[in-house]
C-alpha cells in the first residue's frame, strides 16, 4: 500500500469517527432566513451532509455543472493545495469534493480539466500530502505546477489602485470555465480565507499583496476580467485557529457546510456568517463591495438554503 493510499484511508477513518459524533456546532444566521427564494438562484447553501453529497445538492439546484460547463470545453479547477499538511488538518480544500468537481465537468463534456494551485510550502509535497493531486488524477485532471515564473503571464487590472498589474496563471487565461474551490479557514492577515483569497494561487507574486494592502490586493485583483465561473467554499471541515496552515488536527473542527455561486463577494460574505463574522469586518469584502465587483448584502439575492437529512 502506498503513502498516499494510507494517508487517503486514514482520513476516511478518521472523518468518519468524527462525523459520528459531531453536531453543527452553531444555528447561524445564514440559515435564519425563512423566506422561500426564487429561481435562478444567485447562491446556494447546503448544510448536514458530507462534502460530495453537498455538492451535489448545490449544485443541481444552480441548474446541474451543465449551466457552467459545456461540451469540449477547457476547465481549470482551482483549490487551496498551499500546505503541506493531510486533509485531517483543512488547510487545503477536502480532496474527495475535488475529485467530485472535476469528475462532474467530465460528465458535463469538458474536453480537459486541469488542477493547479500557487503552494506556499514545496508544490510537491502539498499535491501529495493534501491528496488532491491523486484524488483529481483518479478522475481525469491533469495536475500541473503552480510554481515557477515560466507559468505565468503579465496582465492589467483595470481600474485597480493598488494591483494595477499581475502575473496570472497561463491555465486561467486558457480556460473556457474557471472553477474556484476555496476552503474556510482562519488566517492571521486577512482574518478569514475564502473565494476571494483564493485567487492568490493563480498570481505568481503573492508576497506583493501582503507588503502592499492585502485586503485591497484581495479585492482589486477581482477587477481583472478573468473572474471564477463558479465558486464552490468548502466548510465541511473548516480552520478554527492557527490558520492558514494548521498546526494539528485540533486545529480544525467538522461542521458540514457548503457555499455555491457565481458571485464572488457574495460567496465569502456567506462564508463569513457561517464563521459567526459579519461581512463588513472583513475588509476585502467591504471594499469588494464598493467597487461593485459583487453583492455582500445577501439580503438583496435570491439564496437557496438546504439542509440536508431534515
Amino acid at each position: 500500500m502506498t503513502k498516499n493510499e494510507l494517508t487517503r484511508r486514514t482520513f476516511i477513518r478518521s472523518a468518519t469517527a468524527v462525523a459520528a459524533t459531531t453536531v453543527i456546532p452553531w444555528d447561524n444566521p445564514l440559515f435564519a432566513a425563512t423566506d422561500e427564494p426564487k429561481a435562478p438562484f444567485d447562491l446556494v447553501a447546503v448544510r448536514n451532509g458530507e462534502a460530495v453529497e453537498m455538492f451535489q445538492a448545490g449544485i443541481a439546484a444552480l441548474g446541474g455543472m451543465g449551466t457552467f460547463v459545456k461540451k469540449g470545453q477547457r476547465v481549470v479547477v482551482k483549490p487551496n493545495i498551499a500546505w503541506d499538511r493531510p486533509p485531517e488538518i483543512p488547510a487545503n480544500t477536502n480532496p474527495e469534493l475535488v475529485q467530485a468537481v472535476v469528475k462532474a465537468c467530465y460528465d458535463a463534456g469538458a474536453g480537459k480539466v486541469v488542477v493547479f494551485d500557487h503552494t506556499c510550502h514545496n508544490w510537491r509535497k502539498s499535491y501529495a500530502k493534501s491528496g488532491i493531486e491523486k484524488a483529481a488524477q483518479d478522475a481525469g485532471a491533469e495536475v500541473v505546477s503552480g510554481n515557477g515564473s515560466g507559468f505565468y503571464e503579465d496582465v492589467e487590472i483595470p481600474k485597480a489602485q493598488t494591483l494595477k498589474k499581475a502575473k496570472v496563471h497561463r491555465e486561467i487565461l486558457k480556460s473556457d470555465v474557471f472553477i474556484n474551490m476555496p476552503v474556510l479557514k482562519n488566517h492571521s492577515g486577512a482574518k478569514l480565507t475564502m473565494a476571494m483569497k483564493n485567487l492568490m494561487g493563480v498570481v505568481e507574486d503573492r508576497g506583493f499583496w501582503h507588503k502592499n494592502g492585502l485586503n485591497e490586493c484581495i479585492a482589486e485583483f477581482c477587477l481583472y476580467p478573468r473572474r471564477p465561473d463558479l465558486n464552490i467554499l468548502d466548510a465541511y471541515r473548516i480552520l478554527r485557529r492557527n490558520g492558514p496552515q494548521g498546526k494539528s488536527p485540533e486545529d480544525g473542527e467538522i461542521v458540514k457546510y457548503q457555499i455555491l455561486g457565481r458571485d464572488i463577494v457574495a460567496v465569502d460574505s456567506a462564508g463569513a456568517q457561517l464563521f459567526d463574522k459579519k461581512a463588513k469586518t472583513l475588509g476585502y469584502i467591504e471594499k469588494a463591495g464598493k467597487l461593485g465587483i459583487g453583492q455582500p448584502d445577501l439580503s438583496k439575492l435570491s439564496v437557496k438554503r438546504i439542509t440536508l437529512g431534515a
